[in-house]
């Protein structure tokens, strides 16, 4: 009978070690909140970043509305970069502690079609208005101007352009930028508004022209580390994203650094 226990102690005394050792070597956690648009880029950022840091960055992509809705609820980020500086603005103003906030890239506001569309390259506010481009019954593809920036980045160009009251009821709105390609690429609409990274990182889409850089307010992503105390992996991730690496990284996928 003693024996036996010795065995279970024994047993049970390798399954702890087994485990504190499987935590030792376990890389830090750090919870990312990014707008949809920097998928691709921030992916590409994370593989580089992980490759040579003990750190395990986990990226959750949304619209940014969406993102400062559920930190301000609680959700367990430590990073936030917004596609735009209202809605990190927005987060100040809920009383979440943002800090080492800085502007990381930006972007353009770019027209799309399918890629096997036979429409030519066009430039908004150049002649001809977009709602000619439309058939009586077709939609144009938008992030939802009520809260997602690429759609109010839309609705503030088209405003602009003097197209907006046209093409308000004929927006097919979509909860986020990459919602919006979407529609695009799969054909449900013949035209979509997305940023200009968007484009260029779809093959379901061809590029037509880019919307004046004037048109709208400049498409600018801020940064910010969330809470009072971040983890040091959250801090390390935070500044390793203002090095040359990153900065490449982002320049490759169409952004402004």
């Amino acid at each position: 009978m003693k024996r036996r226990c010795r065995c279970m102690a024994a047993v049970l005394l390798g399954t702890m070690l087994l485990m504190l050792a499987s935590s030792a070597s376990a890389g830090e956690r750090v919870e990312l909140f990014a707008a949809a648009s920097m998928t691709d880029a921030i992916d590409r950022a994370v593989a580089r970043f992980e490759a040579t840091h003990d750190v395990d960055v986990v990226p959750v992509y949304a619209a940014s509305s969406t993102l400062a809705r559920q930190i301000a609820n609680g959700a367990p980020a430590e990073l936030c970069i917004s596609a735009n500086v209202e809605w990190m603005d927005w987060l100040g103003e809920q009383g979440v502690t943002l800090s080492e906030r800085a502007d990381l890239a930006h972007n353009r506001l770019a027209l799309v079609a399918p890629a096997d569309t036979s429409r030519k390259p066009f430039t908004p506010g150049d002649g001809e208005p977009l709602a000619a481009r439309l058939g009586e019954s077709e939609r144009l593809a938008a992030g939802d101007p009520a809260h997602v920036p690429a759609g109010i980045y839309a609705r503030q160009a088209l405003q602009s352009l003097g197209e907006w009251e046209a093409l308000a009821p004929r927006l097919a709105r979509a909860d986020n930028v990459r919602a919006a390609l979407a529609l695009v690429e799969r054909g449900e609409a013949p035209l979509g508004v997305v940023y200009r990274t968007d484009a260029e990182a779809s093959d379901g889409v061809r590029l037509l022209g880019l919307f004046p850089s004037d048109a709208h307010e400049p498409i600018i992503y801020p940064i910010a580390v969330i809470g009072a105390n971040p983890s040091e992996g959250a801090l390390t991730f935070r500044r390793w994203l203002e090095s040359d690496d990153a900065k490449a990284i982002f320049r490759a996928e169409g952004f402004g650094a």
